[in-house]
């Protein structure tokens, strides 16, 4: 594929992390940010997915206290249903 120059302009922490981040990596600068622009244009649903899972794992014990008897009594509705 062929490649084409994108000239980008970041503060100097944000062009001291890339840096990092690439060399923690093993990788070139270039590749580090060409694969993070992918990931983003790739994957935005699955990023909202795990944004979505963190939440829940956050708020589990709220959502159990709020709604636990509820949803115990719809699995135990469920289970007799399929009996």
């Amino acid at each position: 594929m062929a490649k084409t120059q994108l000239n980008v302009r970041v503060d100097e922490g944000t062009a001291r992390a890339a840096r990092e981040r690439a060399l923690a990596r093993g990788m070139s600068v270039n590749r580090y940010i060409e694969e993070l622009v992918r990931q983003d244009t790739g994957e935005a649903g699955r990023a909202f997915v795990e944004a979505a899972a963190d939440f829940m794992k956050q708020y589990e014990s709220v959502f159990a206290e709020e709604f636990g008897k509820e949803r115990e009594g719809m699995r135990e509705g469920t289970r007799e249903g399929r009996r």
